[in-house]
């Protein structure tokens, strides 16, 4: 016998309740299966080379480049700081001040919200699909267990914040460049996230949060981070460069390579020496660089 109109109403407002019952089962299922946090663990993973191919701030500079944030010439210096490095071997006190001046005084007078929103464009057009595939199921691996995972970069946190909550992770220590009512105002606050400097905002970290180092992971790619890595009880080496290879080796690191290839550390878009990479200019550099000796 056929339903009746009044019939369906009433048919209608079953499903809908059997519907929101079955979803509520789902949940509570869900629910339970989720392993419970574990407030002592975190994982802490570098940025450049160990979640994503190349550098970060290599993509943000390209973005902001296209965006008219600054002009060719300084790129030009950019690629003359660079090649100084690649030829000295060293990073020049005064090439990495002045290179950090030029890369503050692009977004000095910028509005914070202005460079956040050009951030999530940026990730969409040049960095979702540089994420390897390896070290973000790691980051899964943590996740699934009740772990946090934290990004600790040396690229200003504006990016850093982007990439951590794109891929679903905890959060970002990264450099942070002042703002006063929101505008930037061409100053760090305090000093650039690099090598010593990890370690230490991740102790300071640790002891906010509770956490017990012994028991929490880092990964990275460049010996620049041995003191994040050695920092933890759960080491390991990402993609590593010649150095950090050697010294996993020797102190029995696990060793994860998701390249193709054994590629040198350098290849790629890794900037040649951090601290100038989180300055901001190098990077744009070394793309110069590379392309005038393909010509």
């Amino acid at each position: 016998m056929a339903a009746t109109s009044a019939d369906q109403p009433r048919n209608l407002t079953s499903r809908s309740m059997l519907a929101g019952q079955a979803a509520a089962a789902a949940s509570e299922v869900e629910s339970a299966l989720r392993p419970a946090p574990d407030p002592k663990v975190a994982a802490f993973f570098d940025v450049d080379n160990t979640v994503m191919q190349g550098a970060s701030i290599f993509h943000l500079a390209r973005g902001l480049h296209r965006r008219k944030f600054f002009t060719t010439a300084t790129i030009a210096k950019a690629a003359w700081q660079q090649f100084y490095f690649r030829v000295a071997g060293v990073e020049d006190p005064e090439h990495i001040a002045n290179a950090r001046a030029s890369a503050l005084s692009v977004i000095a007078g910028r509005e914070a919200s202005e460079l956040a929103e050009i951030g999530e464009e940026i990730f969409d057009e040049n960095m979702a699909r540089r994420i390897w595939p390896g070290t973000r199921a790691r980051a899964q691996w943590h996740l699934d267990r009740g772990h946090r995972v934290w990004l600790v970069t040396a690229a200003p946190i504006e990016i850093a914040s982007v990439i951590a909550r794109r891929l679903g992770l905890t959060g970002a220590l990264g450099t942070v460049a002042e703002q006063v009512n929101g505008v930037y105002t061409g100053h760090l606050v305090g000093e650039m996230l690099h090598g010593e400097g990890k370690a230490v905002a991740i102790r300071a970290l640790a002891e906010r949060e509770g956490l017990d180092l012994e028991r929490c992971y880092a990964y990275s790619d460049s010996s620049n981070d041995l003191p994040m890595l050695s920092l933890v009880g759960n080491p390991c080496a990402v993609n590593p460069d010649s150095t950090l290879r050697a010294h996993a080796k020797a102190n029995g690191w696990r060793i994860r390579d998701y390249r193709n290839g054994r590629r040198a550390a350098g290849a790629g878009l890794k900037v040649a020496g951090t601290g100038a990479a989180a300055a901001g200019l190098w990077g744009i550099g070394r793309k110069v660089t590379r392309a005038r000796s393909r010509r």
